[in-house]
Order: C-alpha cells, then structure tokens, then sequence
C-alpha cells in the first residue's frame, strides 16, 4: 500500500462524515473510537485535556473506507484492526505528517505489524505496557451469593466521590490527568454514567457506562478500593450496571479487563462476557516520531 491511501485531519465532522459509517460497522473492535468520537462531539475537542487537538485520520482505497485512527494528545494512537501492509503505509504517513506517536493501542495483529514498521521508520524503541482483551455480554448471570448492598445511580451529591476514586483508578492504571477527572464526573453525572453500590448507605464499589454509539455502550470503569475487595461488590454492580443497558436498548455491552489480572477476567466470564479479540498497548521513547 502507499502511505497516501491515509490522510489527516482535526476536524471532527469531516472525520465522523467519511469514517463514521465504517466505525458503525462493527461497533465492537471500533467500541474506543465510537465513544471517545462521541464524547468530542458532545463535550467539545479538549474533552480529554491537554494543549493540542485531537487529530482523526482515515484509509481509503478503492472508494472504500477500510481503516482509521484518532489520537486526543498526550494519549496513545488508537487504531482499528490493520493487516500488516496498511500498518506499514500507516507508520510511513505519520512520519510524513510529522505526527508524533508516544504510544499505541490496538488489537494484537494490528500493534505487531505497526511497532515493527514504526521501529524500522524511526528508530524508537518499544515497550509493551498492557495485554487487554475485549469482552461481550452473552447470557447475563448474577453470581452467587450476592453481597449485602444495593445499587445506587450516583448524581450531583456524588461528585467528591466519583473525582476522588477515578483519579485513584487513573493512577493505579498510569492515565491519571487532574484536570480530565473533574470534566469525566461532571459528565457522568450528567447521562447517569456511574453506578454505586452500597452497604449501609456507603459507597463501596462504582461501575460506569459510557453512553450507547451505534448500539453498543462499554462497561469502563470498575473500581473498589484497595480495602474492600473480594466481597462481590464489583460483581454486583456490574451486574446491575449491564441489566440496565440491555434494557435501555443496547444490542452490544463491552468491557475491556488487564489480561495480566486473573481476577477480573474470571470474574467478567462469571457474569456472562465472553472474549472477542486481543488488544495491545505499546509505548515508544526515542526516535525520529517520538
């Protein structure tokens, strides 16, 4: 492939306008780039901090749109599935646009073929940060026993909360960015995105839901304290948390889980969630593109 079957863009509608069709083909592998494109559009470009905007871009060959990425500075280039020809046309696009790639998420094939030609284009070295796998609810089961508690939607009253523990699962995660956790409660907040569950009126646990794209919502993030794991309470939540998007209309409901985490990948599988591919997650240093 030639690198200029790829162009570049940072406007949003134009991107949405020519790739949106083919994202909304399969919601599934395209979850990121539905809800994060969604989140630009609802919440406006610097959704996600930082000082440059985001920027989209689309492969076309043949008439056709058959690929794309986005990235939001600092974050990572996240890229749908790839084979190893258009990753190599990718790598020398970016280096032609003089785009700067820190790091990139994608499915397993897809990140193989791209660090190798980003390594021979620019000479940056590579680091494998994370294995993740991406889940889809089956037949949804509710484990047993369930733990004491109940569900709570978390509002306005919340929102102390809801900063104080995603900035802890940012930071236990290594995305933590101050000014993103405040904007990410108060946009929570406002669709209802956030799920407590509770025991004796205390939060315990939080389960969000991004909002529905192309029919399909991702469960992200789960989190408990460090001191009240292993009692059911993330399970519990997720439950309710996934009941309630298959009744809102959802025809998909997603999840991501650290494969390195045992834990949670039983757990999810526990729930219903069955595997649908292998992402990775690279960071490069160094070299002509960092």
């Amino acid at each position: 492939m030639r690198s200029d079957d790829w162009y570049v863009t940072e406007d949003l509608d134009r991107f949405l306008g020519h790739a949106g069709g083919f994202l909304r083909s399969r919601p599934d592998l395209h979850t990121v780039a539905l809800t994060v494109t969604e989140s630009l559009r609802m919440r406006g470009l610097r959704a996600y901090g930082g000082d440059e905007p985001p920027v989209f871009g689309v492969m076309e060959r043949d008439g056709q749109v058959r690929g794309a990425y986005f990235r939001t500075p600092p974050y990572r280039l996240n890229v749908t599935p790839l084979t190893a020809d258009e990753t190599d046309a990718l790598a020398a696009h970016l280096v032609a646009v003089g785009h700067s790639v820190p790091g990139i998420i994608g499915t397993r094939e897809t990140t193989t073929g791209f660090v190798r030609s980003w390594q021979r284009h620019t000479g940056a070295a590579a680091a494998l940060r994370q294995r993740q796998r991406l889940y889809r609810l089956g037949s949804l089961m509710t484990p047993q026993p369930v733990p004491e508690g109940s569900a709570r939607v978390a509002g306005e009253k919340d929102r102390d909360q809801l900063i104080r523990w995603y900035g802890e699962f940012t930071e236990s995660v290594g995305e933590h960015s101050a000014g993103e956790v405040e904007n990410w409660a108060d946009h929570r907040i406002a669709y209802g995105g956030v799920t407590f569950w509770e025991v004796d009126g205390t939060p315990v646990s939080m389960c969000g839901v991004t909002p529905m794209v192309a029919g399909q919502v991702r469960i992200a993030p789960v989190y408990t304290p460090s001191h009240l794991r292993g009692r059911g309470y993330a399970g519990a939540v997720t439950v309710v948390v996934s009941r309630a998007a298959v009744r809102s209309g959802a025809e998909e409901v997603l999840l991501f889980t650290d494969m390195a985490n045992t834990t949670t990948n039983v757990l999810y599988q526990r729930l219903g969630y069955r595997a649908v591919a292998d992402f990775e997650v690279y960071d490069f240093q160094g070299g002509a593109g960092s």
